[in-house]
């Protein structure tokens, strides 16, 4: 089985290798402008690593940037870069985001955040774009997001940030429940207990989570829907 798109939560993949223990599993990365498979890939036989996008494919390299594109330490959270055949030219006719991806020494610059263990093997932590940053601490929502999907009742879930007008953003959890199954706020608030205060989220809301055709979580739609009024009106001279 190959996964590819959006990560998946760990305990998916434990559940697969419970009922088809007999088969291999493995996961690619890449993207449109990296081409697909291939780019980074976990390879056969790392189940221990389930989880992890893995390491470079041949002929690839990889690297984890700070803001500045310079590499940060192993373990750090930072941005994915890839080098290798199969990164594009340049979009058409859009220098201006070309340069915002693309380094002048080859590298392209994914947007992804990750962080790359102690054996070498890369994790996405989540996109750039939905890094959630509440009281100066930042939240990455897939890690939110794998950690609730460990409860029994969650069939999906989406994390995202929520304006407040006290911490910047709030992260809110849509959770859509599996039918036949009941879940309260109270429940997740318990459940999340075992998270760090910072990363438990301070909105619950059930709902169904909006995917688009390739699995991927539209939260774009969901902040849209479900956005705030601007947290500081009536403050404002």
């Amino acid at each position: 089985m190959h996964i590819g798109a959006q990560p998946v939560p760990k305990k998916l993949i434990e559940d697969w290798k419970k009922y088809f223990p007999h088969h291999d599993y493995d996961t690619n990365y890449g993207l449109s402008e990296s081409i697909g498979p291939g780019c980074v890939h976990l390879g056969l036989g790392n189940t221990g690593k389930i989880g992890a996008i893995g390491v470079a494919g041949y002929g690839w390299q990889v690297k984890i940037v700070d803001e500045k594109r310079a590499e940060v330490p192993q373990g750090s959270v930072g941005e994915l870069a890839v080098k290798g055949p199969g990164v594009m030219v340049c979009y058409y006719k859009n220098p201006e985001a070309t340069d915002e991806v693309l380094g002048k020494d080859g590298w392209l610059y994914t947007g992804d955040m990750a962080q790359m263990d102690e054996d070498g093997f890369i994790w996405l932590v989540d996109r750039k774009k939905d890094v959630i940053i509440t009281g100066g601490e930042n939240l990455y929502p897939v890690q939110i997001e794998d950690f609730l999907h460990k409860m029994e009742a969650v069939k999906d879930v989406a994390v995202i940030g929520l304006a407040d007008k006290r911490l910047g953003e709030i992260a809110a959890a849509i959770i859509e429940v599996k039918q036949g199954y009941t879940c309260t706020e109270e429940d997740v608030n318990n459940f999340c207990m075992d998270l760090p205060k910072y990363k438990r989220p301070r909105k619950i809301i059930f709902a169904p989570v909006p995917r688009n055709p390739t699995g991927k979580i539209e939260k774009p739609k969901l902040r849209e829907m479900y956005r705030t009024e601007d947290p500081f009106a009536g403050m404002k001279a």
